[in-house]
């Protein structure tokens, strides 16, 4: 258990020590968020109704893939 704690505190205070580190990070995670949801709303919208059984969402589909 020693060992795997001094490698958490070993990067715990390698990233309290960083200066330019801190704001690549927030770059990078900024980034990712941007890709993952802001993206992902804007361009991968669900274009399907909403049913409320499954016989009706495969009556659905089996229409639109046979026209």
């Amino acid at each position: 258990m020693g060992l795997l704690k001094g490698i958490f505190y070993f990067y715990v205070n390698g990233f309290r020590e960083m200066k330019v580190g801190k704001q690549l990070w927030l770059l990078i995670l900024l980034k990712l968020f941007i890709m993952f949801v802001i993206i992902k709303l804007l361009f991968f919208r669900s274009k399907t109704p909403n049913f409320d059984n499954k016989s009706d969402k495969a009556i659905y589909y089996r229409e639109q893939l046979t026209n």
